[in-house]
């Protein structure tokens, strides 16, 4: 059963089936295709894996280049499984069907869900979006992926207009990511930029006052003004910001904790400030 908040679009009354091919062998490009996707090695597409990310995927209007269903997919009497399938074919995606063992080839995960699809990579520039007041999350060295979609996940939970992506951070768009965010990916504006200078000169232009979450010797985030244009600024798991990227912002805001416990995950770290920017602006209004 699909997640209800990966809301397809309603299909047209009737829908033609085309013939659909069938993928057996464990050395057809497909398999090599997704392989490279999950390793990082191919970066000019998404690597879909399961039912919910290709939903969303479609939901979010992507172009999504190919689908495959296991033969146990394909017959699943699930209705919103045979939706997915012809809202597939109706976008122009190619529909194939796989044996099991070559969807275990395909997905990275140990025990696949017996989807997986190719989509495109969502292509977003920063700016400004309608009447909203800029809400960016800098993000630099997050190298665990599944920490990433998590924040990507938060961000968007909490009203986040963007993210910035730089430093030795991990791929946004990889498939762990892409499970973290639980398709949040696919929607938030996401950049990735080489540097961390190139990332505040984004958040300046969009009018943002900058500030940077520091484990200790810093007013409490709850005290800052986050209101109007902002831009919260983390570093990755373990050293967080180096004193370099901390300097570059306007100021320091922590998360004050119980002792003796030092730092939060950085996700939890994340939601945490991005919630009381959503809280501050929700009382103002």
């Amino acid at each position: 059963m699909l997640a209800h908040s990966a809301m397809l679009p309603s299909m047209p009354p009737h829908v033609s089936d085309p013939a659909v091919r069938t993928v057996s062998s464990r050395h057809h490009p497909l398999v090599a295709r997704c392989r490279a996707l999950a390793q990082g090695k191919d970066r000019s597409g998404l690597l879909l894996d399961g039912a919910h990310l290709l939903a969303e995927a479609l939901a979010a209007g992507l172009s999504v280049e190919v689908a495959a269903f296991t033969d146990r997919a394909w017959t699943d009497p699930d209705a919103e499984l045979a939706r997915l399938r012809e809202l597939a074919q109706h976008r122009g995606t190619e529909v194939v069907r796989v044996t099991r063992a070559v969807m275990d080839a395909m997905s990275p995960v140990r025990t696949s869900a017996g989807v997986v699809g190719i989509g495109a990579r969502p292509q977003h520039a920063m700016h400004a979006a309608g009447d909203a007041i800029p809400l960016l999350l800098i993000v630099v060295d997050v190298q665990d992926p599944g920490n990433l979609g998590a924040i990507v996940r938060a961000a968007e939970a909490g009203g986040a207009t963007g993210l910035i992506v730089t430093g030795a951070s991990a791929d946004p768009f990889s498939w762990k990511a892409l499970r973290g965010s639980m398709g949040s990916a696919l929607r938030l504006p996401i950049v990735v930029v080489p540097t961390l200078d190139e990332a505040i000169v984004a958040a300046r232009g969009l009018g943002c006052q900058i500030f940077a979450a520091q484990p200790h010797h810093a007013p409490p985030f709850t005290e800052a003004p986050l209101t109007g244009p902002v831009a919260l600024l983390l570093g990755g798991e373990g050293p967080g910001l180096a004193p370099e990227a901390a300097a570059a912002a306007d100021a320091a805001i922590t998360i004050p904790m119980h002792e003796p416990v030092e730092s939060l995950n950085v996700a939890v770290a994340a939601a945490l400030l991005v919630f009381e920017a959503r809280r501050q602006r929700g009382a103002r209004e």
